[in-house]
């Protein structure tokens, strides 16, 4: 079992929770067609976001993947055209959250926490409001 985040592109997302986790869950049976290895198939905010990522969480497979099969941050990240779902070893959960949370914000594209229940939906918009460096368990 993983941890498991996703960012999203913000203006193709439902805002209201139901909406949005039927609209989640739509894009997790990972019907598209194409590879999920590929950043560039993404929107331009959410192949920012990766290349920043990748500096902090290498990716586990894809043409930019990691040698480093012994280190705890690769990540295994499945990239759509409009989200990219990271999969992180729970030993690096305290630290991904609030990273991937950043540079979501930083790239103006949403964040989902797909690992809590009820867990935290963050638009663009509603990103300023909230104080970046509380940690990531106290959100919820």
């Amino acid at each position: 079992m993983s941890y498991d985040l996703m960012v999203f592109d913000p203006t193709v997302a439902p805002k209201e929770r139901k909406d949005f986790m039927k609209w989640y869950a739509q894009q997790t049976e990972w019907e598209e067609d194409h590879s999920y290895q590929d950043n560039e198939v993404s929107t331009e905010g959410l192949q920012a976001w990766f290349k920043d990522m990748i500096e902090y969480f290498p990716p586990m497979n894809g043409p930019l993947a990691s040698e480093d099969d012994d280190n705890p941050k690769v990540t295994d990240h499945c990239v759509g055209k409009h989200v990219i779902y990271s999969a992180f070893s729970w030993s690096v959960a305290e630290e991904a959250y609030p990273k991937m949370r950043e540079l979501s914000i930083k790239h103006s594209i949403g964040f989902f926490d797909a690992s809590a229940d009820n867990g935290e939906i963050l638009f663009p918009s509603s990103a300023v409001e909230l104080e970046v460096t509380k940690p990531w368990w106290k959100f919820w």
